[in-house]
């Protein structure tokens, strides 16, 4: 079974299949969780579960690791958690999804400014033509009417934003820390402070045992559990395993399973995330890994 998870094409698929279904489950949690109170609980509850691998790991860490360890968390952990939910508040599941295929894209724009990481014409070509998907997305769908604000889809592209810097820090500054280790440790950073938050938020003071909420507790579960602590530890033994470019590429499927979820939920589907989803998708096309051409050598 181990050597299974070491097939980068497998975890691609689990990843995708998790996390392309976190947009329906965060629908269906805020029917009676706020924004606040969601990215609180699947921080603060991963960060409890992970925290006995967490711990020993972090008092192992010098300052160095330690700070890298805390930034890649706040990144890709902790503000996206909190981001999404808040996006979704006005924007539908199916379009989040789709938004959050722009991944790859930062990945490329972020890792050329932060660390100098030079990329080819074809892949600015596919940034650029990324940033056009997203722009079509945003003005001409839902996001753009009376019953939504472009603000709130705007969340989602931070959200993207922070993901792809988040994995850079990962290969660039902690491929050395073990993916197990490495994910307990950034849920730990951030478990306190979620749960001061959750706290602030009053959750415990108003919190009734109903049907709603019991269901609501059922799919934020599956959320925390599943979407945020498992898929995580995946992902970032993905980053490791290959690279920031080709983990981000789960963003091909991600797109793809949250529609899906979204027509089964009965969501409207417009025409406009058909065009600007397939712009995203042509986007990171280009910007995915070219494979080298054996060089002849001669005799």
């Amino acid at each position: 079974m181990g050597k299974a998870f070491e097939n980068r094409w497998l975890l691609l698929i689990i990843i995708a299949l998790t996390w392309g279904s976190s947009f329906i489950l965060i629908k269906k949690s805020l029917l009676v969780f706020t924004p606040y109170e969601i990215g609180a609980i699947r921080v603060g509850v991963s960060g409890l579960i992970m925290a006995v691998i967490g711990i020993p790991a972090l008092r192992k860490m010098n300052k160095y690791t330690l700070f890298w360890v805390a930034m890649a968390g706040f990144f890709g952990n902790f503000l996206p958690m909190f981001l999404f939910p808040l996006a979704q508040t006005k924007v539908s599941s199916s379009l989040a999804g789709i938004l959050d295929s722009l991944v790859p894209v930062f990945v490329l724009v972020l890792g050329f400014l932060f660390f100098g990481i030079r990329s080819k014409w074809i892949q600015v070509l596919g940034a650029v033509i990324g940033f056009l998907g997203a722009a079509i997305l945003m003005f001409f769908s839902e996001s753009s009417t009376s019953n939504s604000q472009l603000g709130y889809a705007l969340l989602v592209v931070l959200a993207t934003a922070c993901y792809g810097l988040s994995a850079l820090i990962i290969k660039e500054k902690l491929q050395h820390v073990p993916s197990l280790k490495l994910s307990g440790g950034v849920f730990t950073v951030w478990m306190i402070p979620s749960f001061i938050i959750l706290v602030g938020s009053g959750i415990f003071t108003r919190f009734q045992i109903t049907p709603e909420t019991t269901e609501a507790m059922g799919y934020l579960g599956i959320l925390t559990v599943l979407g945020t602590a498992v898929a995580m530890i995946l992902y970032y033994k993905l980053i490791q395993n290959t690279s920031p470019v080709f983990a981000s590429t789960v963003t091909y499927l991600l797109p793809i399973v949250a529609v899906i979820w979204g027509l089964l939920d009965g969501e409207k589907f417009s025409i406009w995330y058909v065009f600007g989803g397939l712009l995203i998708l042509a986007g990171i096309y280009l910007i995915r890994e070219q494979k080298k051409e054996p060089r002849h050598v001669p005799r």
